[in-house]
């Protein structure tokens, strides 16, 4: 089973990249889970949202505790808050950032993680039009934690648009080439 936790603020997407993520993995024939845990969250407030991925049956209900994925949708967050509690040892960390890859690993300290940086702003801007960072990151995410490969991802991604943006061509293929481009575009920043 891989868990992921996301961190975001309200608005920005970590809760419907976190269900499309679920989406995406139903149809791939995987067991799933995708929630997002509420508060008195309002728009630009820090939200968490959960995933659980298996071949097999979960019975686990729980917020994740111990996480093999972390992704942090806005990088204000890594100053407020622990995003990298509990993260399993040789865990990884991916993070939405336009910022040098040594100042965003400064936020780190010493950490056993990989830490991956995504300018998943500048991916969206380019191709869905508007600064939505999470189908880069659902991509970035998906090949990061190997559930899955390209092809399969990309056809399942496809799926999940279609389905949610249904009657949407435009918005469909604007996502579609963000996710692409997003697939390959997380890099490592530590070794």
């Amino acid at each position: 089973m891989i868990e992921i936790r996301w961190h975001g603020r309200g608005g920005q997407g970590a809760k419907t990249a976190a269900l499309l993520l679920a989406d995406v993995g139903f149809s791939a024939g995987l067991c799933v889970q995708g929630f997002p845990e509420y508060g008195p969250e309002r728009m630009g407030a820090p939200i968490t949202a959960y995933n659980r991925l298996s071949k097999d049956e979960i019975r686990v209900h729980s917020n994740i505790y111990e996480p093999d994925m972390v992704v942090v949708v806005d990088e204000t967050l890594l100053k407020t808050v622990d995003v990298a509690a509990g993260l399993k040892p040789g865990g990884k960390l991916l993070v939405n950032s336009n910022r040098a890859p040594e100042d965003v690993l400064s936020e780190f300290g010493d950490t056993d993680a990989d830490v991956y940086v995504i300018d998943a702003i500048d991916i969206a801007v380019r191709t869905i039009g508007r600064p939505m960072p999470n189908s880069p990151l659902l991509s970035a995410a998906i090949r990061l934690s190997g559930i899955m490969g390209k092809d399969e991802a990309i056809e399942a991604m496809r799926v999940a648009f279609t389905e949610k943006f249904h009657g949407k061509p435009d918005v469909v293929e604007g996502n579609m080439k963000a996710v692409t481009e997003a697939w390959s575009s997380a890099l490592r920043i530590n070794e």
